[in-house]
Formats: C-alpha cells, structure tokens, sequence
C-alpha cells in the first residue's frame, strides 16, 4: 500500500504534519524530488523539530529515503541526521546512489544568478541553496552522483571534468574573483574530492546509499506501507507550475514514480492526498490573483498585480499562521484560498482525499473569502491558464463565507468533524464538493493532536 503526499498550492501547506500524522501506518517514508530548500516543521509530544532534508517520517522512527529525484547537500544532511541523534533520536536514513549532489559551486552560482536576475526584476526567489544549479547538470549530464562519491576514481574524474566549467562561468561571465569567496575551496578540485571523497566513506560505513525503486519494491513485496513524499507545491512545479517562478523538479504525484523508480502504476494504485492550507502563501516573485495587501519584505510583486485589497488582514493572518519560511525566516505572502489553482492541481496529480490545514487561523474573522473562478480577458475560467503571463492577467472573482468563532484545537480535534463551526464546516464542505474529493483530514491547530481524522488511507 502507498500513499502520495503531495502540496496542491505553493509550498508551505503543510505536508510534513500531514506525513507525521499517518506516520504511524507508514513503514518507509520515501522523499521524491527539492533538496534542502523545502522547510518541514513537524511537532511530536511537545517537541518542534525543523527539517529541509531529511524526510519527515524520521521524527517517527520510520526509515526515510531520499530518492533519485532529490538533489543532497551531504553537509545538510549530516548536521540534521546528528542534531537529531543529539535530541535523543536515532534516525534511519537512506540515500539513493542515483540522487545528484549539491556541491558548492552550485550555491555560489545560484546566488550570483539570481542577483544578476534581481537587476532586472526577474529573480524568482530561490533559496540560494543551490537546488536550481544542481539540476541543471543534471539534465546538462555534468552532475556528480551519489554513488560517484563511493568510487574514488569516478569522483575524480567528475569534479576533474565539471569544476573548470564552473570556475570558467564565475570568473569569466560573472566576473567573480574566487579567491574571496566565504567558502574560498567551492571551486577547487583537489579540495572538493577530499571533503566528498569522506563524504562517500561515512554514506558506506553507515550502510546508507540504496538503489532506491529496488529498495522501495522490495519493502513493499515484503508486506511494508510506504508514503511518498513530496516538497514544495503543484504551483512551482517545473512543467505543471507559473514558470519560470518555479523549483527545478516535479512536486506534482507524477514526481513520484520518476524520484523513486517505482512504476506509475504502484503510485496510481495507492492514495494520492492533496495538502490544501484553508488560504493561500507563497515566497518569492510571481503572479498571486487573490493576493491581500501587496508585497512583504524581500517579495517583489510581479509586474501589476498592485498592493493587495487589506494589508492588515494580511499581516494578521501572517501572523497567526506563523507565515515566515522554514529555512529562509522570509515573510510569505498571504491571500485568499484560490480554487482554479485547486482544480487545477487536482487533476494534475489525481488526489483521492484532501488535508485541509490551518482552519484555526481563520477562526474570528467576520467572514471569509475565496477567489472561485477567474476572469481573463472578458471570459470567466474555472482553472489556471497554462502561461504565467496570462495567470498574471487573470482577476479572482470572490465568493464570501461567513466567518466561525474561535475554538479549542485539541477538543475539538478529539471531538471530530461534528464539533466544528457549522460555518467552517461549510467551508470545508464547498472545497471538497469543488474538488470533488474528501477531506481525509482537517488540521484545526499546528501539533500532532490538532487534527482532525476522517480517514486513514493506509
């Protein structure tokens, strides 16, 4: 049995509380596709952890599994696999061999690449961590894989063939002296292969790298459920997402065939549940047709999308959502919940059930919005048109709800869906009817306890 976790907006919905909470049913929990850009917040008996790469399942005691579609920091992976055995943890960690390495002339370049794009207003809003870079030699066929960093020769040959490249494209396109760099070794061979070269001996001497789809099918030949993972949301999906405002992998249900190498048919076959956050956020540049109350810190507002209709409604639900990224601490911006972005991701991904989160936060309010269709050009549209130009163009139409009264998460969380508001019940109802998928799970608070369970898919 499997279930796909996937992020049916921007990112940020709330996918890890989701993973920890079936979490008890799940054997394997297997990450598809983003590296250390994707923040989880996961809360467990009290105790909030904060992950970017190793999966969420960990903090369970599950075997976690970095697929193929990932890219590693190892420096990343390993500063969060010992933080976690200093809580008192003992997490179990597999890497695929075929999962590309971030090495760091990928970071350098990602920051110089979207500082140049800054000057013209193009930049996307990455986190400089090096995911982008990564990819693309990966798809240029230039990267260095994790089971490169397992064969001294190979690695060798690898760094001794693409670090000149980069080295070439700071100096001589950017004008970078390298020499300055905070991390003055990103561009030197001999010192790369150390650092990686024992990289590789503690992935063997801890019997961690795996050929991940055989992994994976073996667990579950051997009766084992797995949850497949996914970072970031369907709207920054590479080719299903506001490109070029997107990460450099596939988030959407597809990614998780591809990230692991089990078939499409075993995900297909299983549960895929979208994450839906009760309103919408986002990072970064780009086009966000409900939008409230303009731009927030570093967040530019794409080309005339304008300053937002209520900027201290935005900066309340900002606040009582805890809206700042998880590895950046950026503020996110805030609008209202956009239901052509869920039709749109449904059908994409295929979900089977739904996780609503974050109902708590809208508690109180006098009412509440959702942009239900679109108008674009004159002519109204029930989901997202395919080029971000034309998304930017489009104006929500606004269907109003009355608001619901504060409430206790934990009681009503153990009460069940009965005790909700009958207006957030409403609410709850109109996505799902849209959608035409249940709501497996209704998250009414951020711990382990607040939330409610309709459903257990495994």
């Amino acid at each position: 049995m499997t279930v796909t976790i996937v992020g049916s907006q921007l990112g940020d919905e709330g996918k890890g509380g989701i993973v920890d909470l079936y979490g008890d049913d799940a054997d394997v929990v297997a990450r598809y596709q983003g590296g250390d850009n994707a923040g989880h917040t996961v809360v467990h008996e009290g105790e909030e952890y904060k992950l970017s790469l190793v999966p969420s399942g960990a903090i369970r005691g599950k075997v976690g599994v970095l697929g193929n579609g990932c890219v590693v920091n190892p420096r990343t992976l390993f500063d969060e696999l010992d933080t976690l055995q200093e809580r008192g943890l003992d997490p179990d960690v597999r890497v695929a061999e075929r999962a590309h390495v971030i090495l760091p002339y990928h970071r350098v370049l990602d920051g110089i690449e979207e500082e140049v794009k800054s000057e013209s207003g193009d930049e996307v809003g990455t986190t400089g961590r090096g995911i982008g870079p990564t990819y693309e030699d990966k798809a240029g066929r230039r990267g260095v894989r994790v089971g490169d960093l397992l064969d001294p020769d190979v690695l060798r040959e690898r760094l001794e063939y693409v670090v000149p490249q980069k080295r070439a494209l700071a100096e001589d396109v950017y004008g970078l002296d390298v020499s300055d760099l905070e991390d003055p070794d990103a561009f030197d061979v001999d010192a790369l292969y150390e650092e990686f070269r024992e990289v590789g001996r503690r992935f063997e001497a801890e019997d961690m790298t795996v050929n991940a789809g055989a992994f994976l099918t073996g667990a579950m030949a051997d009766g084992q459920n797995v949850m497949f993972e996914g970072a970031q949301g369907t709207i920054i999906d590479i080719d299903h997402g506001n490109y070029p405002y997107v990460t450099s992998s596939n988030p959407t249900a597809g990614g998780a065939a591809v990230g692991t190498g089990v078939s499409p048919g075993v995900v297909g076959g299983g549960e895929v549940i979208g994450i839906v956050k009760g309103y919408l956020t986002r990072v970064g540049s780009g086009p966000l047709p409900t939008e409230l109350g303009g731009v927030v810190g570093d967040t530019p507002d794409y080309d005339e999308q304008g300053e937002g209709e209520d900027e201290d409604l935005a900066h309340y639900i900002r606040e009582e959502g805890g809206e700042y990224g998880t590895v950046t601490g950026r503020p996110r911006r805030v609008g209202w919940l956009d239901m052509p972005m869920l039709r749109h991701a449904t059908r994409v991904s295929g979900f089977t059930g739904l996780a609503i989160n974050h109902l708590d936060v809208l508690a109180g309010l006098d009412e509440v919005k959702v942009g239900h269709t679109y108008t674009l050009d004159g002519e109204e549209r029930e989901s997202m048109p395919a080029t971000t130009e034309q998304w930017a163009r489009c104006e929500a139409t606004l269907r109003t709800f009355d608001g619901w009264e504060e409430f206790d998460p934990a009681a009503t969380a153990e009460a069940g869906y009965e005790a909700l508001p009958e207006n957030a019940k409403a609410y709850v109802e109109y996505v799902e009817s849209e959608l035409d998928t249940p709501a497996y799970a209704i998250g009414v608070g951020p711990g382990r306890g607040e939330t409610i369970v309709r459903e257990r898919p495994f």
